[in-house]
C-alpha cells in the first residue's frame, strides 16, 4: 500500500472506530478520560477543548468521506457543546464539564474559545445548521471584545471575563500573559470561520493576526516563533517548540490561501519557508521529530501530535517547493515511525501519547484525556488524503 491508501485506512479503520466509541449517549458529549490500562472512566471530567476538537474531526471527516454515520457524531458533538459547554448567561465556552454535562471549571479561555469557533464552522459545512455558524460568529464578536488588548490576545479569564492568570497554556516554569499557541489556534479558528463564511470582519482580524504573527511572534534571526510573553510581547524564555512550528509553517500557508491576498502572502510564505527549512535541520533526525528545546536542551520524547503535525507540515513544505525531495522523504519517514511506534496496536486503543526517541511507549500517559483527541493524528489523515 502507499502513504495514502495506508493513512486512509488507518482514519476509517482505526481513529475513527475508536472515538465513535467514546461517545456518551446517557449524558452527551464523549467520555474524557482513559488510561494507559485502556480503562475507560466514564465520570472523567470532559474537557471542551476535547468535545470541540471532536465535534470538528467527525464534521471534516463527514465532509472529506460522506459516510452519514460521521454526521450522526458531529451533531452529538454539537449538541453537548450547545446545550452544556456554552455559558448562556455571560457568553462564551467553558474550559471543562463534570461527566454529566454541569460545569465544572468556568474559565473562560481564549483558545478554547477558538477551538469552539473551529468545531462550530466546521460542523456548519457540514450540517447546513445556520445556527453553528451565528453561534461561531457570536464567539468571534465575543473574543474581539472581551479578550484582546492593543497588541493581541489575552488568555484567561474568570466566568464573567475579569482577568485570570494563565496557568492552563503556561508551561516550563513561566507564566505567561500572551502565547504563540493561543494566537496560532485564534488564526486557525479564524481562517475556517472565514472560509465558510467570508465575512469581512473576519478577514481583517485575520490580517492583523498575521501582522503581530511576523512582527513579535517570530523571530527572524533564530528562524523560529517565540513562545511564552509578558503583556508586550517580549520573549521570557528561551524555548523552541519544533512540533509548533511545522505545525505554524503549513497552518499559516493554509490561512494565506483562504484569505488570497498577494501582500499578506509575499509578506508571510518566506517565513513559513523558514520555519520548515529550520526545523528539518534542526530537530528532524532521519525518522521523527523531538518535541522540543529548552534553555539549549533537547526533549527528544516523541509526542503524538508533534508526529502528525510533522507529516502534514513536510508535505506541505514539499508541495510548495518541489525540489526539496527531502521533505517528501521526512513526511514519508515519519509517518513510517508513527505506524511502527505511535500507533498503539494493543485492541481498543488508538495512539500513545508519548514514546521515546527509540520508538518505547512512555507508560503512564493516558490514550484520552482533556488534550489527547483525534484533531492533530485525525487531521494528518484527512490533510494527506486531499493533498495526495
Amino acid at each position: 500500500m502507499n502513504m495514502k491508501e495506508e493513512i486512509k485506512d488507518q482514519l476509517v479503520s482505526s481513529i475513527i472506530p475508536f472515538w465513535k466509541n467514546l461517545r456518551d449517549d446517557e449524558f452527551g458529549g464523549y467520555y474524557g478520560y482513559m488510561g494507559y490500562d485502556l480503562k475507560l472512566d466514564k465520570k472523567a471530567e470532559k474537557g471542551c477543548i476535547l468535545n470541540s476538537r471532536i465535534t470538528w474531526f467527525f464534521s471534516n471527516a463527514y465532509t472529506l468521506l460522506k459516510d452519514e454515520s460521521l454526521l450522526k457524531e458531529a451533531d452529538h458533538g454539537y449538541a453537548f457543546l450547545k446545550d452544556h459547554c456554552i455559558d448562556k448567561e455571560n457568553g462564551g465556552i467553558y474550559w471543562s464539564m463534570n461527566y454529566d454535562g454541569t460545569p465544572l471549571d468556568t474559565t473562560k479561555h481564549t483558545y478554547n474559545q477558538a477551538f469552539c469557533i473551529y468545531a462550530l464552522s466546521s460542523y456548519y459545512e457540514a450540517s447546513g445548521k445556520k445556527e453553528a455558524l451565528d453561534l461561531a460568529k457570536q464567539l468571534f464578536h465575543m473574543i474581539e471584545e472581551k479578550c484582546t488588548d492593543d497588541q493581541g490576545y489575552l488568555e484567561a479569564f474568570t466566568r464573567d471575563f475579569q482577568p485570570e492568570s494563565n496557568e492552563k497554556l503556561s508551561e516550563n516554569g513561566v507564566l505567561a500573559e500572551k502565547t504563540m499557541n493561543t494566537l496560532l489556534h485564534v488564526l486557525e479558528a479564524y481562517t475556517e470561520l472565514y472560509r465558510v463564511s467570508k465575512d469581512e470582519q473576519v478577514k481583517e482580524k485575520l490580517k492583523w493576526i498575521m501582522d503581530v504573527f511576523a512582527d513579535k511572534v517570530y523571530n527572524p534571526k533564530l528562524k523560529r516563533q517565540e513562545v511564552f510573553f509578558d503583556k508586550n510581547y517580549n520573549s521570557i524564555i528561551d524555548l523552541h517548540s519544533y512540533g509548533h512550528d511545522i505545525e505554524t509553517a503549513w497552518l499559516m500557508d493554509r490561512s494565506l490561501e483562504i484569505l488570497d491576498d498577494d501582500a499578506y502572502t509575499n509578506r508571510l510564505s518566506p517565513i513559513t519557508k523558514a520555519l520548515t527549512e529550520n526545523i528539518y535541520k534542526v530537530a528532524f533526525d532521519g525518522h521523527s521529530l523531538s518535541n522540543e528545546c529548552d534553555k539549549g536542551v533537547v526533549d527528544t520524547n516523541r509526542v503524538w501530535w508533534v508526529q502528525a503535525e510533522t507529516v502534514i507540515g513536510f508535505l506541505n513544505g514539499y508541495e510548495k517547493d518541489p525540489s526539496k525531495t527531502e521533505y517528501k522523504e521526512a513526511a514519508e519517514a515519519t509517518w513510517q515511525f508513527i505506524k511502527d511506534y505511535v500507533i498503539d496496536k494493543r485492541p481498543g486503543s488508538e495512539w500513545f501519547w508519548l514514546v521515546r526517541q527509540d520508538g518505547t511507549p512512555v507508560e503512564g500517559e493516558p490514550i484520552v484525556e482533556p488534550w489527547k483527541c483525534p484533531y492533530h493524528n485525525g487531521r494528518m489523515c484527512m490533510e494527506i488524503i486531499r493533498r495526495l
